[in-house]
């Protein structure tokens, strides 16, 4: 158990968040000494660790960085940055290369080549997996299993950030509290060089494929402490979560479909063929949208994996088997009930090539940042290639700037990890939080339109308004769905992740990224 007092120093760097993302740039960082915080032990609440598929790699025979950066391009709808998906491509093998070093057991193939799988709107074979379709779950074993070697790296575990900390004009810490306690003092973490690397905001919405600690803290910390937000409105929906009630709702894997899967509805008929020449291979949001109107509809969705894969499932796709048992639901001779779900935000905080955004002393990666690499639509498996190759990055620019430090003890309060769950389930359950969840969902989903925007943006700000506690928490997530709801209604065009159905066409005078402060967004708000 790690104590500490209410005012601390983090020699070295600050690293909030403790998915892939910020373990990453810790053990890039050593020797030099880093501090990470994590509200939960290691691995439980990441959504690194719920990933399946696996980390995009240029690394077969015939396939390049280029065909891979230019498939990533054509996903992102126009408006990817292309030499960042030339250079983050570039980068991919080197950084496969540190997590098979660190131990993460990829799938091989009996002359111990890389077992490549392949996914929707890739061009080839370049998914490197683990067990099929336990690839983020064995990596953050591997990675969490290092990080524990290396003396270097001090994990703070039960402990969440609310808010960064500036002094003039640049991030100095952040503010933090042990998990479930609402009432103390705020603990100050001072830091020369803070990283953020605490997820995205899929559990802003009613139905997600996210950990329900992933709620938009990230951002919304980030905007209310003045930095730019790019790209906010694209928010990409997972077309396969399995529509069995539960929440989170777990996920049926893309590689199924990579695999030869079908999506029927409950007529039996099947219905990408005749909507994209790629199927249900074809991007994400096409697919998810397909869904989501034959859902509005009054059908239901399946995804039939019953011919290509058969009693193969159960061992090629241990995880969706799992789910599949748990929800009663025998794959090999039935059909798994699906539903789009938010899944990944494509948007966050802007960074450069070098992860800084453009708060002076705050650097930030995964999926709380905005590199324009995905562009209005994520290809799939780039999340977990993105993430690595920007904690190196980032390892890198602060490693220039920072002088070693030792590690000073942290002393004081203890942490109750069994009351912090309960509080984080209290905080979920509560009438603010789902009403929240639904607004989203229901306004700013997989289509929107200008009257439900402003709805949303007006809920929102009486939510803030009337509800019982707005705790600091809770207004990190009204901030980052106001964001959401505000860049939505600005972009009056439909491309990749974002569809307006009062502007179903896509813009040439949108071609390019969307950017906000929370002051730009609140006015927008003002005026709903």
């Amino acid at each position: 158990m790690i104590t500490f007092d209410n005012t601390l120093n983090a020699d070295g760097a600050l690293i909030v968040g403790a998915g892939l993302a910020g373990l990453f740039t810790a053990l890039k960082l050593a020797p030099r000494p880093v501090t990470v915080l994590s509200p939960k032990p290691l691995g439980s609440g990441a959504s690194s660790a719920w990933a399946q598929g696996g980390v995009a790699a240029a690394m077969g025979k015939g396939d390049s960085p280029h065909a891979h950066a230019l498939d990533t391009e054509i996903a992102g709808a126009g408006i990817v940055d292309h030499g960042t998906a030339e250079g983050v491509t570039a980068e991919a093998v080197a950084r496969i290369a540190d997590l098979a070093r660190w131990g993460t057991p990829f799938d091989r193939d009996d002359f111990g080549n890389f077992a490549l799988g392949r996914e929707a709107a890739h061009s080839a074979n370049r998914i490197v997996k683990v067990e099929g379709d336990r690839a983020g779950w064995a990596i953050m074993q591997a990675i969490i299993a290092e990080v524990r070697r290396t003396p270097s790296i001090r994990v703070v575990e039960g402990i969440t950030a609310l808010s960064l900390a500036r002094d003039n004009g640049r991030i100095v810490g952040v503010y933090c509290r042990r998990l479930g306690d609402r009432y103390s003092e705020p603990i100050f973490i001072r830091a020369r060089a803070t990283v953020l690397a605490a997820g995205g905001l899929g559990g802003l919405y009613a139905v997600t494929t996210n950990p329900p600690g992933v709620r938009g803290h990230a951002m919304g910390m980030a905007a209310r402490a003045g930095a730019i937000i790019a790209d906010a409105e694209f928010v990409q929906f997972h077309p396969t979560a399995f529509a069995t009630g539960a929440d989170p709702a777990p996920l049926a894997t893309e590689a199924l479909r990579g695999e030869g899967a079908i999506l029927v509805n409950d007529l039996g008929e099947r219905f990408m063929p005749a909507i994209h020449p790629d199927a249900e291979l074809a991007p994400r949001d096409i697919v998810a949208r397909a869904s989501f109107r034959q859902i509005q509809a009054g059908r239901k969705v399946f995804l039939d994996t019953r011919r290509v894969l058969g009693a193969d499932i159960l061992t090629r796709f241990p995880t969706v088997s799992k789910y599949c048992r748990e929800a009663g639901i025998d794959p090999v001779t039935g059909l798994i009930p699906v539903t789009p779900a938010a899944h990944f935000h494509m948007g966050g905080v802007k960074v450069d090539e070098r992860g800084r955004s453009s708060l002076p002393g705050l650097w930030v990666c995964g999926e709380a940042s905005c590199t324009g690499l995905h562009g209005a639509n994520r290809l799939a498996s780039n999340s977990l290639l993105e993430a690595i190759v920007y904690g190196a990055r980032i390892a890198d620019d602060i490693g220039g700037l920072e002088p070693t430090r030792d590690l000073a003890p942290f002393r004081g309060i203890e942490w109750d990890e069994a009351e912090g769950n309960r509080a984080e389930e209290v905080l979920r359950n509560s009438l603010a939080v789902r009403q929240l969840r639904a607004i989203m969902s229901e306004r700013v989903g997989v289509e929107r339109d200008a009257t439900g925007l402003r709805e949303a943006l007006r809920a929102i700000a009486h939510l803030e308004a009337t509800a019982e506690q707005v705790t600091t928490a809770f207004l990190n997530m009204t901030t980052s769905a106001t964001l959401v709801a505000a860049a939505a209604l600005k972009r009056e065009e439909s491309r990749g992740g974002h569809f307006r159905t009062d502007f179903p066409g896509t813009s040439p005078s949108w071609e390019h990224h969307s950017e906000m402060t929370l002051d730009e967004a609140l006015a927008l708000r003002a005026e709903a």
